[in-house]
């Protein structure tokens, strides 16, 4: 199926596409992300381009754009904040409704599991917004099958939402490259 889609890191040029995908994202699927389509929204061209090549100049920060065509279909990133450099976070996945169950989504995290073993770290986590019942989430789903776990008490996914995000781990160190 990777013959149909393509997946690759997001060049610091690529400012304008990366705003129209992450717009796009918060827009189809609001109550998957802690930031907000109106927060995003503030944001001036100079910011989005700022982030995006800041984005792209890190060692800590992998940002990933999923294409079909040439045109950018998916999102996913990586982050190791400096204060905890054994953890990596992995944060905004995210595949256009009409591209999903293609594998596209497991292509995007299977990749920053690679990065986040090239980084070294122990651990990798997310958080994923809970359905009801919980264990319907496609998200969650995609994330238990590559090797996430459950940690933690669900939380507020924003403060003073109703929705609550579930925590979700893997345990790298000692990881091979293909035992995930």
């Amino acid at each position: 199926m990777t013959d149909l889609f393509q997946v690759r890191p997001i060049a610091a040029e690529e400012w304008r596409s990366y705003k129209r995908v992450r717009l796009q994202a918060l827009q189809e699927s609001p109550n998957a992300f802690s930031t907000t389509l109106a927060d995003m929204l503030q944001r001036s061209d100079d910011g989005w381009a700022n982030r995006t090549a800041e984005a792209a100049a890190s060692d800590n920060n992998y940002q990933l754009f999923a294409e079909v065509d040439g045109e950018p279909v998916g999102l996913a990133g990586g982050w190791i904040d400096s204060a905890t450099p054994d953890l990596a976070h992995l944060f905004q996945v995210w595949v256009a409704p009409e591209y999903r169950c293609l594998g596209i989504g497991q292509k995007l995290v299977e990749m920053v599991i690679e990065w986040a073993k090239t980084k070294h770290v122990s651990n990798l986590e997310l958080g994923v917004t809970l359905s009801d019942p919980p264990e319907s989430s496609p998200a969650r789903r995609l994330y238990e099958r590559l090797g996430f776990e459950i940690f933690g008490e669900p939380e507020p996914l924003r403060p003073g939402s109703e929705l609550l995000i579930q925590a979700m781990g893997m345990r790298l160190e000692g990881m091979e490259k293909g035992d995930g």
